[in-house]
């Protein structure tokens, strides 16, 4: 079905407003996925905040024109699905994670920070922990000189107990 040009240019400033919000861009080519996989795909992307869509290529490199994600507009050829997500790293791990699963999934490359990445790019991207993961993991960082202070303190106050009961 073809669209007409008020159609086109509607579809080209939602993606270019899902662009200037978003910091990731993950391309997949999704050939030979069944439509019940790939509502599951879709289905999990809205969960982790991921807007996943299949766009004509041509619509989407003028959607991408003067934006960070410019960079990938050569590699925006075939049947592909865009991932946006504000979440660095949560589009990446949406597509990486289903094409562990679904191997009719094919990642082609993504665009990071206004850098273009390969599907090993993507995947790297994939494997970092969340940004709660992160900050959990920072604080008990933070924590953990304070926690062995307080138990080395303890320990020094029940051995002066124990001379002191001795004396």
């Amino acid at each position: 079905m073809s669209l007409n040009r008020s159609e086109k240019e509607a579809v080209v400033a939602e993606v270019a407003g899902l662009a200037a919000q978003a910091q990731t861009l993950v391309m997949a080519e999704y050939r030979g996925i069944t439509v019940a996989d790939m509502i599951k795909l879709r289905s999990e992307a809205r969960s982790k905040g991921v807007n996943l869509s299949v766009l004509k290529n041509t619509l989407a490199r003028r959607a991408v024109s003067g934006s960070a994600f410019e960079v990938a507009a050569d590699q925006m050829t075939g049947p592909l699905i865009y991932g946006f997500s504000e979440d660095a790293v949560a589009a990446a791990k949406v597509v990486a994670d289903f094409a562990k699963t679904n191997d009719k999934l094919v990642i082609r490359g993504g665009v990071f920070g206004g850098k273009a990445l390969d599907v090993n790019g993507v995947k790297q991207l994939a494997n970092i922990p969340s940004k709660e993961v992160l900050l959990s993991q920072l604080c008990g960082l933070l924590m953990s000189p304070m926690s062995r202070t307080a138990v080395v303190l303890g320990a020094l106050a029940a051995k002066k107990e124990g001379e002191a009961a001795a004396a």
